[in-house]
Order: C-alpha cells, then structure tokens, then sequence
C-alpha cells in the first residue's frame, strides 16, 4: 500500500491540475472499486469546480464547489494519470508492472479546456467515496483515523497520552491508524531506528525523552521521504514518469545484514516479523 508520503507527492502532483479546475463530466467505466461507488456519483461531480486538494492520511481529498467533498484512496494499484492531446504522464503508481492498459481506466475526470485526469487501478483495491464536506470527520474512511504525523497535532504531549499504559509492541502501536493516521511499516521501522527504540518494547514503556526523539524521528522521516518523492519500492513515479529516491536513504528498511549506520554502532540490521509484516532494526542501538 502506498504510504503517506507517496500519497502526499499525488497530492502535490495533481494540485497544478486539478486546484480551481471545472470537471465537465465523471466517467465511470465500472459501478464499484474496492466498494460501490456512491449513488448518483457522475451527476454529484460533473459541472463541480474543483477547491484546494487536501488530504488526510493516506487519503486525497477532492473538494468541490457544491460542499462535498471526494475521498480517493489509490489501493494497492492506483495511479493518477493527467493526459492532454494523447500525452499522459503519471502522478503516481503504486504497482509492479508499470504497462498501462486501458481496460484499468476506471474512472476519468473530464476537464474544461481537454485535459484527463484518469484513475487506473489494476487490482481494484482503491476506492473512491463523496461525503460532505463539513462533516468529513464522520466519513466512514476518515472516523476512525487517529493523529495527523504532520503538523501540530503531533507532538511528545500528544504522543506520551497515546503510548500511556499500552503493552503492545511499540511498533504496532505506531502502526494502528487510530492512534496515529498515515504511519506504514517503511516510515515506522525508519523512524524507531532514529529515536533508538526497539520495535519490540511495549509502547507505554517509553521515557519522556524517547518519546520527544520519537516525535522528530517520525516528523523527519516523514519530511525527508515527501521531499524525495516517496520511495520506488512499488514502481512509484512522478507526473514526469520519474522515479522517487528515497529508498536510497533507508538506514534499516530492506537492509537485512548490513552494518547499522548508526555512528559508533557496531550492530547487524536484523529482520523480524510482527503481525506477518517484516520489522528490520538493529538490536544493538534500538533498546
């Protein structure tokens, strides 16, 4: 699944397009995603200026002139594409083969002036919902969604509450989406290396001081991956059908037997798994 700075660099992709553009029409080749589209989807969209891109999570979010609000999650599979006059170049796909077909293109966005903006989703694990703007909290995707990792919302007061009194693993809980909204299994296990905590340690186990270098390790990384343009681990591009680069500055990620790059540290990047998902860290460092 994409994570949220791969989500954020869509967001950022498509604002130049779509940020004030009318959709003239909402073509829906299918009648569901992952879910059922909503009813009346085509006719609530079409004619709708497009306000400000926004985005929650691992959701964007499409808001409309007439107060409603679209919340488009990319699934395993989705990409955005924009094409003008044949032309087409991608904001961002998540997927191992990178050929397009056209029997993905699920639904397009039909703007004024010939541009498209197409939503490609192979494996149909997106979904695309329309909710009402002032009431998105209560979105069935978003009502559930814990602390935004980005912005003021975040902080060690924030975070010490959220950790208070909790046995599990300090990975899962940074991982559940309650608590925190947007975190994946790349940017946590990159952000405990860099605050020394060990995946494994009970979360409600954490220090006052562990818990502020947890705060800018999950700020930094977060940070330094949005302005990398993501990672490519899943053939991730930009609109220009260039690759991100951020796997490149993964300390732990995928490192399984490398020295630590901890300075002075002398450890292996060791590889475990937790819920069926792969942690990598270092046992020497991350205490």
């Amino acid at each position: 699944m994409p994570e949220l700075p791969e989500v954020e660099t869509v967001r950022r992709g498509l604002a130049p397009h779509l940020d004030g553009a009318l959709i003239e029409a909402l073509v829906l080749n299918r009648a569901d995603l992952r879910f059922p589209f909503p009813p009346d989807l085509a006719r609530r969209v079409g004619a709708r200026r497009v306000l400000t891109l926004g985005r929650r999570a691992k959701y964007l979010l499409i808001p409309l002139d007439s107060g409603e609000t679209m919340i488009l999650h990319l699934g395993m599979s989705g990409r955005m594409i924009v094409e003008r006059d044949g032309e087409a170049g991608q904001t961002g796909a998540f997927h191992h083969d990178v050929t397009r077909l056209a029997q993905h293109d699920h639904v397009i966005f039909r703007l004024e002036g010939g541009k498209r903006i197409v939503f490609n989703d192979p494996r149909r694990f997106g979904s695309l919902d329309l909710q009402p703007s002032d009431r998105l909290e209560e979105a069935p995707a978003l009502a559930s969604l814990g602390l935004e990792p980005l912005g003021n919302a975040l902080h060690p007061g924030a975070l010490a509450t959220l950790l208070a009194g909790r046995r599990t693993p300090m990975k899962a809980a940074l991982l559940d989406q309650r608590l925190i909204a947007g975190l994946g299994n790349i940017y946590v296990c990159e952000a405990l290396h860099r605050a020394h905590v060990a995946p494994t340690r009970p979360a409600g186990s954490l220090k006052r001081r562990e818990i502020e270098a947890l705060v800018i390790a999950i700020r930094d990384v977060l940070a330094e991956a949005i302005d990398a343009g993501g990672s490519t681990l899943r053939d991730f591009r930009h609109e220009d059908g260039s690759l991100g680069y951020f796997q490149h500055a993964f300390r732990v990620y995928d490192r399984e037997g490398a020295p630590c790059p901890t300075p002075g540290c002398r450890g292996i990047v060791r590889r475990l798994v937790q819920s069926g998902r792969s942690t990598f860290h270092c046992v020497e460092c991350q205490r």
